[in-house]
């Protein structure tokens, strides 16, 4: 059954804009706050092209979940509606790091806010976790799809086989099951917990693709032009303005480097990312850059936004606009590695978008498919390892009131559907209180 009503243009940017606010927990959260927004609450799109939009963006170099956002926007409203969902998602994350940043360079490390970040990082393990209990409990239907989303995970966490690969291989084992196993592999329609056909969305399983959303070469062709043109004028005036080798104009070429090299989202590209900021040009030292990682990771937005922050200490600790305008280099400096590495990421959902609406009904593809979203659950898992390794070890020994918070974070998602936003703030309540207890 499919739904004639629309979304107003004025209510889907009131919820991109909440959504730039409250998207914690990195790819894993964001992608879980919109399934549940999206799909489960508003019906505004439907479980099959949800999924079949995620699967694009995961193929993709750059942050899928920013990617995902921008595509189903992109859907419900075309361009503008694409352009507005991925920018909101990124601009709150955007000055709340410039100003976080700006606080770190003048106040430097406070107790009370190493206190808020302690009890703030056992709930992004949380967050994580119950993303991969999400979208877990509604994809791994068979053995078979269990399977790969184990050895994806066997794969990254004990082999540390590259992201690209993991994906290449889960969508080799989803086309051979498309043909041996092909009711194993097939996509399913979204349904209730109770097993009955879910309630008809906005964009739904058999909505036609829209008008806007239909491949057109002239209109490929124009908005390839046109992000070209974003991308070659603000570094040429870069280049004209402070000379081809100065620190801002060198900041747009390597961070449009860094976002095609985004494989595997922001843990993947961070070694790039510290080798040139670091090693090559300087911006900050190996434990700010450490420091960065850490208000990335308890900031809403993109995890990769840590380059905002690179930018940031990279204007302000050269003084590349003069003593007297430090605040005015940073904030420039965030604003180029923002600029240059999100860009790529409209072009590819504005363009290639068309491209994918053409494969949904595509059979051949289905097995591929639901095999990469199998696989993208070890991924996710593999994530929380990683983070809970960095937050419940520490000095040789676990941190328990850490893993305790995290629990009852786990708990207050998965049991009691509680929202990100009061799990966040009591996560750092709690980490205050036991600063205080531990005075």
């Amino acid at each position: 059954m499919t739904v004639t009503a629309t979304v107003p243009f004025s209510e889907a940017l009131r919820f991109w804009t909440r959504l730039g606010f409250i998207s914690f927990g990195g790819p894993a959260g964001q992608i879980s706050i919109m399934h549940r927004e999206l799909v489960d609450q508003k019906h505004w799109i439907s479980e099959r092209r949800f999924l079949h939009a995620l699967n694009y963006c995961m193929l993709l170099p750059g942050p899928e979940a920013q990617q995902l956002a921008t595509y189903v926007g992109w859907l419900l409203h075309g361009v503008r509606g694409g352009i507005a969902a991925g920018a909101l998602f990124v601009l709150p994350s955007l000055a709340i790091l410039v100003a976080l940043s700006w606080v770190y360079v003048r106040f430097g490390s406070l107790p009370a806010v190493a206190a808020v970040l302690d009890g703030v990082k056992p709930a992004v393990v949380a967050i994580v976790l119950a993303a991969a209990w999400r979208i877990g409990s509604r994809t791994l239907r068979n053995p078979a799809l269990w399977a790969i989303a184990i050895a994806a995970f066997v794969a990254l966490a004990v082999a540390h086989a590259p992201f690209p690969a993991v994906v290449a291989g889960a969508a080799l084992l989803g086309w051979a099951g498309g043909r041996f196993a092909p009711a194993a592999f097939a996509l399913p329609a979204h349904r209730k917990a109770g097993g009955t056909a879910h309630a008809p969305s906005v964009i739904d399983d058999d909505t036609p693709t829209p008008a806007h959303a239909r491949y057109s070469t002239t209109r490929l062709a124009l908005v390839a032009g046109v992000a070209l043109l974003l991308w070659a004028v603000p570094l040429a005036a870069l280049a004209l303005a402070f000379g081809w080798h100065a620190d801002f104009t060198q900041m747009g070429a390597f961070f449009t480097k860094a976002a095609l090299l985004t494989f595997g989202g922001a843990y993947a590209v961070l070694p790039y990312v510290v080798q040139g900021a670091v090693e090559q040009y300087g911006w900050l030292t190996a434990p700010q850059m450490i420091d960065g990682l850490a208000l990335g990771e308890t900031t809403p937005g993109p995890l990769i936004m840590i380059v905002a922050f690179v930018g940031f200490l990279g204007g302000w600790t050269k003084g590349l606009l003069g003593a007297e305008a430090l605040f005015a280099a940073g904030a420039l400096g965030a604003t180029i590695a923002t600029w240059f590495t999100f860009l790529p990421s409209f072009l590819f959902i504005l363009a290639g978008g068309p491209l994918v609406e053409r494969t949904r009904d595509d059979a051949k593809l289905s097995a591929p498919l639901t095999a990469i979203t199998a696989a993208v659950v070890g991924v996710i898992v593999n994530l929380a390892l990683y983070f809970a390794l960095q937050v419940f070890w520490k000095g040789g020994a676990v941190e328990w009131a850490g893993v305790a918070i995290a629990a009852a974070s786990l708990v207050a998602l998965v049991r009691f559907n509680v929202g990100v936003i009061p799990v966040i703030g009591a996560s750092a309540l709690a980490g205050v209180a036991l600063w205080i207890a531990r005075g």
